[in-house]
C-alpha cells in the first residue's frame, strides 16, 4: 500500500477547496451599493424634479394656449376676408337690387309682384281648430320662439 492513504480524487477535492478558500480570502469585502454620494445624488435629482414639474406644466400649457390663439387669429382673418368680400359685393348696386328682390319681395316700378306659396316654409302657422282653442299670447310666444331658433 502506498505511503499516502489519500486517493487522488480527495487531494484534487481538498486543493479545490483549498484554492477556493485563497480566492475568497483576496476577494475584498462587498461594500454597500448605495453610498452616501448616490444617496444625495439621488436627493439632487428628486429635488429638481419637484421644482422644474410646475415651470414644465405652466410652459406645455402656454404651448397650447398660444397654439389656440394662432388659431383664433387664423379664424378671425378669414371671417375678416368673408366680411370685405361680402361688403365689396354689397358696393355693387345690381347685387343690392338682387338682395331686395330676393329678401324683401321689392318690384321695379311697372312689374307686378306675385308672392307664390309652396309649403316650403319653415314654421307653418297652426290651423283649423287647434289655433282656435290656444290663446293669443301662447301663438306669439311660439311664433317668438320660432324666430330665435333660426
Amino acid at each position: 500500500m502506498p505511503a499516502d492513504r489519500f486517493s487522488t480524487a480527495t487531494r484534487l477535492k481538498a486543493l479545490g477547496e483549498q484554492a477556493a478558500a485563497r480566492v475568497y480570502r483576496a476577494r475584498p469585502p462587498r461594500r454597500n451599493r448605495l453610498t452616501g454620494r448616490a444617496a444625495l445624488l439621488a436627493l439632487v435629482m428628486c429635488s429638481l424634479v419637484v421644482a422644474l414639474a410646475y415651470p414644465i406644466r405652466q410652459y406645455i400649457s402656454q404651448r397650447s394656449d398660444i397654439a389656440e390663439q394662432r388659431r383664433k387669429a387664423q379664424d378671425a382673418g378669414a371671417e375678416l376676408d368673408r366680411l370685405r368680400e361680402q361688403r365689396a359685393r354689397w358696393q355693387d348696386p345690381e347685387y343690392v337690387r338682387q338682395q331686395a328682390r330676393r329678401q324683401l319681395h321689392y318690384v321695379m316700378p311697372g312689374e307686378t309682384g306675385y308672392l307664390v306659396q309652396d309649403g316650403s316654409g319653415s314654421a307653418a302657422a297652426p290651423r283649423g281648430p287647434q289655433a282656435a282653442r290656444r290663446p293669443w299670447y301662447e301663438n306669439l310666444w311660439s311664433a317668438v320662439d320660432a324666430a330665435d331658433k333660426r
